[in-house]
């Protein structure tokens, strides 16, 4: 009985430490990647990796081109090919 609780009490550690951070994003992270997005030619993708940004950094910078001075993280994030993955 004490190993069935242990287990259990493992598992729920677990899921509540990979699931952090597809639970931090959705509201926060929605108005401010609308806000971001507004301007750009492809919404649809725009919106993909600034919520992906989002999620991870936990802030998205204000206006809809530049001051990523305002969230580090966001301008640190690079792609596969070196170039910045948040818009």
């Amino acid at each position: 009985m004490k190993l069935l609780f242990a287990l259990l009490l493992c598992f729920l550690l677990l899921t509540s430490i990979f699931m952090e951070p597809a639970l931090a994003a959705p509201r926060f992270c929605e108005s401010k990647c609308r806000a971001r997005c507004a301007k750009a030619k492809v919404k649809a993708r725009c919106a993909k990796y600034c919520n992906i940004c989002c999620a991870k950094c936990k802030c998205v910078p204000s206006g809809t081109y530049g001051n990523k001075h305002q969230c580090p993280c966001y301008k640190k994030m690079k792609n596969s090919k070196g170039k910045p993955k948040c818009p």
